[in-house]
């Protein structure tokens, strides 16, 4: 079925900054999508193209983007007369519209709209949910996969104005047998750390950052592993909920080292750290504390110390402004040996098809895919059909707090209990791992 109606608006993200919304019609209807954006993003990101106008919602107004929308892939898709459920063509056919390597002229979130609208479309031309037609896309059969989601509940980094210098403290509840009994697992653990903060810090220590965690003024990442810790213990979680981090370490890299006192406007020089004590860090952590994935652990272009980390480390480590998404840099990665785990960010690439083809490359070297959302959301769920479609097993998006953060977790459950029902009573399949799956 062809494409008979595009339209794009400016509507706006869980931050409050405007970001780009895309309603596609066919004879079956209308169907919507919304883009993310992220706050720590990598330099070799595609292009999120803003007005740039400091008069008008700060310079972040996306009104450009909506334009190349309406006025240039509108008509020029509705013409090429593909059919919705072609989403490698339309895609391929996106980017030949755009003509830059990286969605420069366009705007990847103006593709990405599209691209989501086109998806949601899809499926229904196709009478099937969004996650069984992504996995169609990807050639990925029946039985599905819940993944286990790693739920950020200590934020730190551009995401929290504490003096935390790593982004994201993560629980991952690995013992579950169930995405429902992960969400128990995730809540209860959640709420019990609330407790702990507030004990220790004060209330207003759990005021929440902006994916739903709390940032408390803890002295560093040792403190928020003994919180963490010490919430599982309480919740009666030990051996069932594994930590997860993303350091985000790009956003405090300067000059060579890494910073962990970047926050600090006075910070001393003398005792920034090189890539080899930082790994030292790390793997002082890891045997202290379960922790059993660590994304984002150096620059996105350090790829000295990534390798030499992922020689030394046992566990999943994930690359997320390291490769960006992006076919290109996630070869770059598996010749260098620089990680074994992808974040997979619609957004970072642009369309849903490099998304397949990105999780794709980074499964044919065994490394794990890890589906994510950006800290500045929208109610759209899509990454939780995605997580389901491509069979990934992993999925970060958040606290279980904040409404465009549960969104997604409440999508999964829906696609749970979907698949307890017949004619797929038996296809789910929820993985127990010991560490998250290197697929």
């Amino acid at each position: 079925m062809s494409i008979s109606k595009i339209h794009a608006r400016q509507i706006f993200d869980s931050r409050g900054n405007p970001t780009v919304e895309v309603d596609l019609y066919t004879e079956k209807g209308r169907f919507r999508a919304s883009v993310p954006s992220g706050a720590s993003t990598g330099v070799h990101e595609a292009v999120e193209l803003r007005d740039g106008d400091k008069n008008n919602y700060v310079g972040k107004g996306v009104s450009k983007a909506v334009a190349n929308v309406n006025d240039v892939i509108a008509p020029a898709l509705i013409k090429s007369g593909l059919k919705v459920t072609a989403q490698k063509d339309i895609d391929d056919f996106l980017i030949k519209l755009d003509g830059t390597p990286n969605k420069g002229k366009l705007g990847a979130n103006a593709i990405l709209g599209v691209s989501l609208a086109v998806a949601y479309a899809g499926a229904a031309e196709k009478g099937v949910p969004l996650y069984k037609h992504i996995a169609d896309l990807a050639g990925i059969k029946p039985p599905f996969v819940l993944p286990t989601p790693a739920f950020n509940v200590i934020n730190g980094g551009s995401h929290a104005g504490n003096k935390l210098a790593f982004q994201e403290f993560m629980l991952l509840p690995t013992g579950a047998t169930s995405f429902t009994e992960a969400m128990k697992f995730g809540t209860e653990t959640y709420h019990t750390l609330k407790k702990v903060i507030s004990a220790k810090y004060g209330i207003d220590a759990v005021n929440v950052g902006d994916e739903g965690g709390f940032a408390p003024n803890v002295s560093g990442a040792e403190e928020s592993l003994e919180l963490l810790t010490e919430a599982i213990k309480k919740a009666g979680y030990e051996g069932k909920i594994k930590i997860a981090l993303d350091v985000a370490s790009s956003e405090f890299y300067k000059d060579g080292k890494y910073d962990l006192d970047f926050k600090n406007p006075n910070s001393d020089p003398t005792k920034w750290i090189s890539g080899k004590e930082l790994a030292d860090l790390y793997l002082g952590y890891i045997k202290k504390y379960p922790i059993i994935s660590i994304e984002d652990p150096f620059d996105q272009d350090d790829w000295e110390a990534w390798t030499h980390f992922t020689s030394q480390s046992s566990i999943q480590i994930v690359g997320d402004d390291l490769t960006v998404t992006n076919p290109l840099r996630i070869k770059t990665a598996i010749e260098k040996k620089a990680c074994n785990g992808l974040l997979l960010k619609v957004n970072q690439i642009g369309t849903i098809s490099e998304s397949i083809q990105a999780a794709q490359l980074s499964q044919s070297d065994g490394w794990g895919v890890m589906i994510s959302h950006r800290s500045g959301e929208t109610e759209n769920t899509v990454i939780a059909d995605v997580a389901v479609g491509l069979g990934v097993g992993q999925i970060k998006t958040g606290a279980p707090a904040r409404s465009e953060r549960v969104a997604k977790y409440n999508e999964l459950l829906r696609i749970e209990n979907l698949l307890e029902n017949p004619p797929m009573r038996a296809t789910r399949v929820f993985p127990r791992v010991s560490r998250p799956p290197l697929c």
